[in-house]
């Protein structure tokens, strides 16, 4: 049943993601930064699309992706239908790599080391639920702040 809601949310919350990118009015100002906002929305997207499909894809899907997280924050202007068809991809990868996973498999040892001790499946599962919904709204905080029309 969780492994259910968790498609849920991750399908809501991965649309929701394109939602935001294709609301950008000017295209420019996907990777504006000013003041205190360190991160575009451009490389949160990057940053999201890179962390599910570590995390997600390549642990449980077998992808074989491999992620370089530095140009996660350093790559600039990438086209927006670039961005949403890496939503796409990433949504495609996450539905895919659930798909595999039975409940048993959540209270199994996550594979990975991603914070200071071990987590299992479940949790690291929920985590990632929770991280793409914080960068969400920080995208969504960016776009009405940052996105006005040149």
């Amino acid at each position: 049943m969780l492994i259910e809601t968790l498609k849920i949310l991750f399908n809501r919350d991965l649309n929701i993601l394109k939602f935001e990118i294709e609301s950008y009015q000017n295209e420019i100002n996907l990777w504006k930064i000013e003041s205190n906002i360190s991160n575009s929305a451009g490389n949160l997207c990057l940053h999201l699309i890179g962390n599910l499909n570590t995390y997600i894809g390549a642990e449980f899907g077998k992808t074989g992706y491999i992620r370089n997280r530095a140009l996660e924050f350093s790559l600039k202007d990438i086209p927006k239908t670039e961005l949403l068809s890496k939503i796409e991809a990433t949504r495609i990868v996450v539905n895919n790599a659930l798909n595999v996973i039975c409940e048993e498999d959540l209270n199994t040892e996550y594979p990975l080391l991603v914070f200071q001790n071990k987590t299992s499946t479940e949790f690291m599962l929920i985590h990632l639920t929770t991280h793409l919904a914080y960068h969400l709204g920080q995208i969504n905080y960016h776009r009405r702040l940052l996105d006005t029309k040149m």
